[in-house]
């Protein structure tokens, strides 16, 4: 499959000015470093807290949002001195980070354009939600050198947004995506959940087929879990909200069938895209690149280390500003650790991964074979459509 980006970056970079790419710290200087490709940027707010949603995220606070928009790029700063970064992708998540102002995303992504070189850069990713995305912001957004909108959309069902807690009705979703297609987007992602509490098929087949109608370059289709530290996790234990693990497998043959058969490749279990439109930042993360994270609860792994920044944006902002390491936890990766995070995720994409990294496995995968959930394929090994069903528990098998 083609892992080609989107078919207006390249006049993206061209217009992006030349500038001194980030120096290293220290006696080494930066050229003589592995450059790190991938940055992550976490913008934690939200004007409603979803109750099914694990990301760390806070309210709105307009009173907060400029000086934490210093501290990212202070942030950033800090990072260029310690790490040679060349970004090939950037991706701010969230939270929604278009739910800063006009003003503050330019001054936002401006500071991350003048201090880093952007000659390699072949996809720049933001997170929307539907309602926050105006046509002046939208065409900001380009301006600046965004490539890619990854819109969380959810449901086209009013009943089943009221119940995800979603702000935005099925109108102000289409008429976001017009917004962003107007504004020059070619690269834009939906995001949509099954599994919902009280969803049938039927809707589930609809909100698909409004989808496609749409023609979205990239569909994310994920099945509702119930997440620590949700209300819809309360709710669950409570008895209130039910899991019904067969329906979830009917939902999830369904959103194959009517997806690939509308054009798109399934190129990760939960990630769909036309040819040429998968996400180089996410398969960046699933191939086990290396990738720095700023801003608040965001995770970093470099080598053998990983660690994640102080979940909460206050207390973020002041270490940052303070010169400070933001740093809330660290961890040693092993060669162990490596390669189990290695099988489970190439397992779940459509390359799969390598027989010869399974060798210790020989019962086991050809059990798996026999069953119908794996086959072999130019010296790799690939989930079926029917163990793409079962994916997590074919790879606990190889951990």
């Amino acid at each position: 499959m083609s892992n080609a980006t989107n078919h207006n970056s390249d006049a993206v970079v061209a217009a992006v000015p030349a500038v001194e790419p980030c120096a290293n710290a220290g006696d080494t200087p930066a050229a003589t470093v592995t450059p790190i490709n991938h940055l992550y940027v976490h913008i934690p707010f939200c004007a409603r807290i979803c109750p099914y949603c694990a990301f760390y995220k806070d309210l709105l606070d307009r009173s907060q949002t400029s000086r934490f928009c210093e501290a990212i790029l202070t942030d950033l700063d800090q990072q260029c001195a310690s790490f040679a970064l060349s970004p090939e992708t950037i991706y701010f998540g969230g939270g929604t980070p278009t739910a800063l102002t006009s003003s503050q995303l330019e001054f936002l992504l401006g500071g991350f354009r003048e201090r880093l070189d952007l000659s390699l850069l072949a996809e720049w990713t933001i997170e929307a939600n539907p309602g926050s995305v105006s046509a002046r912001k939208a065409a900001l957004l380009r301006k600046l050198g965004v490539t890619r909108i990854s819109l969380g959309i959810q449901s086209w069902d009013n009943g089943l947004l009221k119940v995800l807690g979603r702000e935005h009705n099925p109108e102000q979703a289409a008429q976001s995506f017009h917004i962003l297609r107007a504004a020059g987007f070619s690269n834009i992602n939906v995001d949509l959940m099954f599994g919902l509490p009280g969803q049938t098929i039927e809707q589930w087949k609809s909100t698909l087929e409004t989808t496609i109608a749409l023609q979205p370059d990239h569909v994310s289709a994920y099945c509702l879990t119930y997440e620590e530290d949700t209300e819809f996790f309360l709710r669950h234990a409570r008895g209130e909200l039910l899991q019904d693990t067969d329906a979830d497998a009917a939902f999830f043959e369904t959103t194959m069938r009517i997806l690939e058969d509308a054009g798109y490749e399934q190129y990760e279990i939960s990630n769909y895209a036309r040819p040429g439109f998968s996400s180089v930042h996410n398969r960046a993360y699933w191939l086990g690149k290396d990738y720095i994270g700023i801003g608040p609860s965001a995770f970093s792994t470099v080598g053998m280390h990983r660690w994640q920044n102080v979940c909460d944006y206050r207390s973020y902002t002041e270490r940052v500003l303070s010169a400070e390491s933001a740093k809330g936890s660290t961890e040693n990766l092993t060669n162990e650790m490596k390669r189990s995070e290695r099988i489970a995720l190439s397992l779940r994409m459509r390359e799969g991964i390598a027989a010869s990294e399974l060798t210790h496995f020989e019962q086991e995968t050809e059990e798996f074979i026999s069953l119908g959930l794996l086959r072999k394929s130019n010296g790799n090994l690939l989930l079926t459509r029917k163990g793409k069903n079962l994916a997590d528990s074919v790879a606990e098998a190889f951990l």
